[in-house]
């Protein structure tokens, strides 16, 4: 008799996990890609590919994830809830898990299994998940791993808020701005995570015993998985971090659809094939703000009527007054004589070093002011 093969997939906000198991849970083939957006084309590219290894078989399927919904109303396949798909596999893979810890690309789990199962999970907030990592790390110039090989470097902790990612730019911006090495503030943002997974989920309830840590960004991120290890106080025989564990979630789906009607996986790619044609969404879309080119035109003529006016910086003479707004990502400069004309005028990325651009903007004021010119007041924003 042909073997059933059982098909887990895990569509979240960032990326897409496809697992295939075989009867005794054993990982037969697994798919971990990140989906910018494009969901529907990443699930395509995964089956299809998946349907290259397997052909006809026969395989169970279920789906799960914060885009599993979707896709069970599209593919006509069952759905289980995230958590719950979660559950079947700590129970059948490391069943000795005390406490779990899962981040995802914008969530963030702890399941208690010591004395009564209990489960949270967080809100609509993406504050301390991998999103969050993900925005930190672009104020550094760098990407999660690159934070991650950043961090391993550090010697400070520093505060850093993680309920919010705009408090916790405003808090990397003032620390960048102070000079603080990045390898410090690399480090501070994986505790800030740390920090509001613990308070934020926890809310005083002890993690303790045997701790496992799931999910991409405690997969992959090996310094985030040390300030928890640290912060918590766990020994060596405390920490339980398990192979595929970013594919945890998807493997409980597997699992779960043992009790689902068999398909071929011929059968499972018939139906994507027609996934892109469909609607993205339910909901009403609002108007664009320019149906058509004439439109563009009309609003760009509009605008570009009301215009500062600009005087030759290399002719001026007298008084100068300078302006800078130091934004999180942007730094701004102006230059306008007293009558408010500009003279000088920069925008453009930080890069993550927003002191040494505003240097390098002065040299640049400086070297092209006319000698009979003076900046006479400054102010920064």
């Amino acid at each position: 008799m042909e073997q059933v093969l059982h098909l887990g997939l895990d569509v979240g906000s960032t990326t897409v996990k496809l697992v295939v198991l075989d009867n005794n849970a054993k990982m037969l083939y697994s798919k971990y890609q990140r989906h910018f957006s494009d969901i529907k084309s990443t699930i395509f590219k995964l089956i299809c590919e998946g349907y290259n290894k397997f052909k006809n078989s026969k395989i169970t399927v279920m789906v799960t994830g914060s885009g599993g919904l979707s896709v069970n109303k599209w593919l006509h396949i069952p759905f289980i809830q995230e958590v719950t798909a979660c559950v079947s596999s700590i129970e059948k893979f490391i069943p000795d898990t005390d406490v779990a810890i899962e981040l995802g690309g914008e969530d963030a789990k702890i399941t208690y299994f010591s004395g009564s199962m209990e489960q949270r999970m967080n809100g609509s907030c993406a504050g301390g998940t991998g999103a969050f990592i993900d925005q930190m790390a672009s104020l550094l110039q760098t990407d999660a791993s690159g934070l991650n090989e950043l961090s391993k470097k550090h010697k400070v902790i520093y505060p850093i808020a993680s309920r919010c990612g705009v408090f916790a730019k405003t808090d990397i911006q003032a620390l960048l701005n102070q000079g603080a090495d990045k390898h410090d503030i690399a480090a501070s943002v994986f505790q800030s995570v740390v920090n509001q997974t613990i308070s934020g989920l926890a809310c005083g309830r002890p993690i303790k015993g045997e701790v496992a840590f799931l999910g991409g960004p405690l997969s992959f991120l090996s310094e985030l998985r040390k300030r928890f290890i640290k912060t918590l106080k766990l020994k060596d025989n405390d920490v339980i971090f398990p192979k595929n564990s970013e594919l945890f979630v998807a493997m409980g789906a597997a699992i779960a659809s043992k009790d689902e009607d068999a398909i071929s996986f011929g059968d499972l790619k018939q139906r994507i094939s027609g996934l892109n044609s469909l609607p993205d969404c339910e909901v009403g879309k609002m108007r664009p703000l320019f149906l058509n080119q004439e439109e563009l035109d009309e609003f760009r003529k509009r605008h570009e009527s009301h215009k500062a006016k600009r005087g030759d910086i290399s002719t001026y003479h007298g008084k100068c007054f300078l302006g800078i707004d130091a934004g999180s990502t942007t730094t701004k400069a102006v230059l306008i004589d007293g009558e408010g004309t500009i003279l000088y005028s920069y925008y453009g990325s930080n890069k993550g070093n927003p002191l040494a651009l505003t240097v390098e903007i002065l040299k640049e004021v400086y070297a092209i002011l006319p000698q009979d010119a003076k900046i006479v007041n400054s102010a920064v924003t």
